[in-house]
């Protein structure tokens, strides 16, 4: 169950439904399962662009979907401090808490519909981790880590840090008040979210109810073709587990550079990328702080 809710989704701003007459429905292109894995110290993701054809992700190089995780007591997991070039992160916390910290002095709690974007630029160190009130307590964990490109003009910028809280973020209901939409980047029907990109996206949170029938189950990813509008439907019947369609909705405008990722680094080319891991073992992509989280 998202964290971020309304009492009343028919007392919010509405997104207009498309004419049919004036735009084209997307097609859907393909459906992917995304596979299961470990990430950092050994929490549980679903690598949701594997199997994906790169030049329908553009801009977008990786995302996982982290949990949906009921953690025990001593279980929960992060990641150490590691480096990032070339690219931004976007970690949004549908339930739970994860505690980021950086290298430019960035960081605090992410929590319960919470987003933090970080531009890594030329370099930057980061760590996320549970809290140490989670780790001793376990709890739900659950939340989206989504890697957005940087085109070649500004992949040696300055680092940034921003801190979206749920409160900021733009929520809308759809024409019929049967979807909660959560708009975090971009606009959608003249209403814009807080996230401030480079890359020209969107990334809206939508909770649908139940109502007509889709084929897309949990940790599938549907990738649309050209068109002007998406219409997203729920089965008529959810599980226990579920009782509504959770969907996380991304669209950009494609950067068309070569990439080349490998590791915490997304450039260009094989030699910017050996120069990345060169410039990191030698202490240019910055310095873990003095009061760094597991000190």
């Amino acid at each position: 169950m998202p964290a971020v809710t309304v009492d009343d989704v028919l007392a919010l701003a509405k997104v207009e439904r498309p004419d049919p007459t004036t735009t084209t429905v997307r097609p859907v292109l393909s459906v992917t399962s995304a596979p299961a894995g470990l990430e950092g110290e050994g929490f549980p993701v679903r690598r949701a662009f594997a199997g994906v054809d790169q030049r329908h992700l553009d801009p977008f190089i990786h995302m996982d979907q982290m949990g949906e995780v009921e953690y025990a007591p001593g279980e929960p997991k992060g990641t150490p401090w590691h480096p990032h070039r070339g690219f931004e992160t976007v970690t949004y916390m549908i339930d739970g808490t994860f505690r980021h910290q950086d290298s430019i002095g960035g960081g605090g709690l992410i929590t319960n519909g919470d987003t933090q974007w970080m531009t890594a630029g030329g370099g930057i160190l980061h760590i996320e981790a549970p809290p140490e009130e989670l780790v001793v307590s376990g709890g739900l964990f659950h939340g989206i880590q989504l890697w957005v490109n940087l085109p070649k003009a500004d992949k040696m910028i300055a680092p940034r840090y921003q801190d979206i809280g749920s409160s900021s973020v733009v929520l809308l209901s759809s024409p019929d008040g049967g979807a909660l939409l959560r708009v975090i980047a971009g606009e959608v029907g003249g209403h814009a979210g807080p996230g401030s990109t480079h890359s020209p996206m969107a990334m809206v949170h939508a909770t649908v109810s139940p109502g007509a029938a889709v084929e897309i189950h949990t940790g599938q990813l549907a990738v649309f073709g050209d068109g002007d509008s998406l219409t997203i439907s729920a089965d008529a019947m959810q599980d226990s587990r579920t009782p509504e369609l959770d969907v996380l909705v991304l669209g950009g405008r494609p950067i068309r550079e070569p990439v080349y990722a490998y590791g915490p680094f997304v450039m260009n080319t094989k030699d910017e990328v050996a120069q990345a891991f060169e410039d990191y073992q030698a202490g240019r992509l910055g310095t873990i702080p003095a009061d760094h989280i597991g000190s």
